[in-house]
């Protein structure tokens, strides 16, 4: 039997797992202190330095309770109880947005990668090109278009703008250059029309990149907080980010009661990325490995 060297592990190695044990810890330590801070009361919070286990005290006192910080998020700052309101916006914004970005996403990716036109490139660099214009500099006509048609204070006015975007458009079209042109030529010849081959063939075997624009896209709605701002001044239409906003706009900010809230907002990104990291983190591979 040869003698090896089993689990020998470079220098190399060793740096680099060190490198990605620290990151991971600058990566999840907002995220536990949030947790943690949802359970305390604003001083123990601030204090210097912090403690990462709540103080007994803040337990057994008789003007706060366990959930205190909980409660208080769900009524809001002058008990107007929409916090549920505003997470069912936030959830049909972001929602609605994704399938349209996905869907519209993958039909103008699917035409420029799969048809050949005159002006085929160019209509390509066009799209991409509206990418270097921060969104700061279209808020202002976006928002004047917007009241012009009547989209104000409506939910279609959140939803409209995002139902489509120009990242999802490359992010499509690079994943389907590689798409088998095969299965579309036979396709033709058994008959089906360009939309059922899309829907029918291309869109179905699509599901990993499909997947990782759409939690991309429902991240992006889901934490957007300055287009509501502009668009949703009603209170019915509010988001959950205007809603966190709320607390701390208060001249006395409750810090324990806007951790609850930023934990509470957290939690469908968390379920979210966790049903479908499978596919999310295998489109990111695929979309690496096409792309190179």
């Amino acid at each position: 039997m040869n003698n090896q060297y089993v689990g020998k592990v470079s220098v190399g190695e060793v740096i680099t797992h060190i490198i990605l044990i620290i990151l991971v810890l600058f990566t999840i330590f907002p995220i536990l202190f949030m947790l943690v801070a949802s359970f305390m009361d604003a001083k123990q919070i601030m204090a210097m330095p912090f403690r990462w286990i709540p103080s007994s005290k803040y337990f057994t006192s008789s003007s706060r309770t366990f959930m205190t910080n909980f409660i208080k998020a769900i009524r809001g700052n002058n008990n107007n109880n929409i916090f549920f309101r505003a997470m069912l916006n936030s959830l049909v914004v972001a929602i609605v947005c994704s399938v349209t970005t996905v869907f519209f996403s993958a039909l103008c990716g699917y035409g420029l990668a799969k048809f050949r036109f005159k002006g085929r490139n160019f209509v390509f660099m066009a799209i991409m090109s509206t990418m270097m214009i921060p969104f700061e500099a279209i808020m202002i006509p976006l928002y004047m278009v917007t009241r012009k048609i009547g989209l104000m204070n409506t939910l279609p006015g959140l939803i409209v703008p995002f139902a489509i975007s120009a990242f999802g458009v490359f992010q499509m079209r690079q994943y389907l250059l590689t798409f088998p042109s095969e299965y579309l030529d036979a396709s033709r010849v058994d008959g089906l029309g360009e939309f059922s081959i899309f829907l029918r063939i291309v869109f179905p075997n699509a599901t990993p990149v499909i997947a990782t624009l759409g939690i991309l896209s429902f991240r992006n709605q889901w934490d957007n907080l300055l287009w509501p701002m502009l668009c949703a001044q009603a209170e019915k239409l509010k988001t959950l980010p205007l809603y966190i906003s709320g607390f701390a706009e208060e001249k006395q900010t409750d810090e324990g009661a806007l951790m609850a809230c930023a934990f509470l907002a957290s939690i469908p990104m968390f379920i979210l990325f966790f049903t479908l990291s499978k596919y999310f983190l295998g489109g990111a591979a695929v979309f690496e490995s096409r792309k190179g």
